[in-house]
């Protein structure tokens, strides 16, 4: 079986490499451009859902490390 690995950069992107299919909130496939593909966290991108370096002009700053008590 072929692995898909979602890698989390320091206050950046996904980054998704490997085969997998993106759909939007209606159920549509999404193009993937390449490989490995970097999707945004920001929500700044112009290019939504993936990444176009906004992050690093608006100063984007994640969380750390995952927060356990942290809900839905």
């Amino acid at each position: 079986m072929s692995e898909v690995k979602i890698t989390v950069k320091k206050n950046g992107p996904l980054l998704v490499d490997g085969p997998f299919e993106l759909k939007d909130h209606d159920g549509n496939a999404i193009a993937v451009p390449r490989q490995p593909c970097a999707l945004c966290r920001c929500g700044a991108s112009a290019n939504k859902p993936f990444c176009d370096g906004t992050h690093s002009k608006i100063g984007f700053d994640a969380a750390a490390a995952v927060v356990p008590e942290s809900k839905e």
